[in-house]
């Protein structure tokens, strides 16, 4: 799955219109013009779309759980990348933080998508890799999930 899958799927799951995604890329210390955000939520085989980089889109997450939860005090605006690249795994992690899930609420949202796990799938999905029970979340899961939580939020039918 893309990050630009993944922000597409965040902005419909949440209703966020283009000034809300700039931001909320502004709030993790990234200007990004609505033209950009517009290229960026173009399909892949659309004309003019853009790739969005795993910088990016940490600053995407970044900038969501400031605008859900708040700015920590002694934080710096811009918090440091990290060295490795962005897994499914540290996209869910950033998600769960964002909306302030719980396992209960995490656990609702895939069953309401169809994909019911149970706690121990779930947490393994939040080990540290190379933990004996640490588990890659596949991009099918996380499509799940994204459409889990567009079902949730919007209190909509199947997308």
């Amino acid at each position: 799955m893309t990050n630009n899958d993944v922000l597409r799927g965040m902005r419909y799951a949440l209703a966020l219109s283009t000034a809300a995604l700039a931001e909320i890329f502004s709030l993790s210390g990234q200007m990004v013009a609505q033209d950009k955000i517009v290229n960026l939520l173009k399909k892949d085989e659309e004309e003019g779309v853009v790739v969005c980089p795993d910088a990016l889109m940490e600053d995407f997450l970044s900038g969501l759980i400031i605008h859900r939860r708040g700015r920590q005090e002694g934080t710096p605006t811009r918090p440091p990348q990290a060295a490795e690249p962005l897994t499914n795994n540290a996209i869910l992690k950033k998600i769960r933080i964002a909306l302030i899930l719980q396992e209960d609420d995490m656990l609702a949202i895939l069953r309401q998508a169809g994909n019911p796990v149970s706690k121990s799938e779930l947490s393994a999905l939040f080990r540290k890799a190379g933990h004996k029970n640490y588990k890659e979340c596949g991009d099918q899961f996380l499509r799940n999930f994204l459409k889990g939580l567009a079902l949730h939020y919007r209190k909509a039918e199947p997308c």
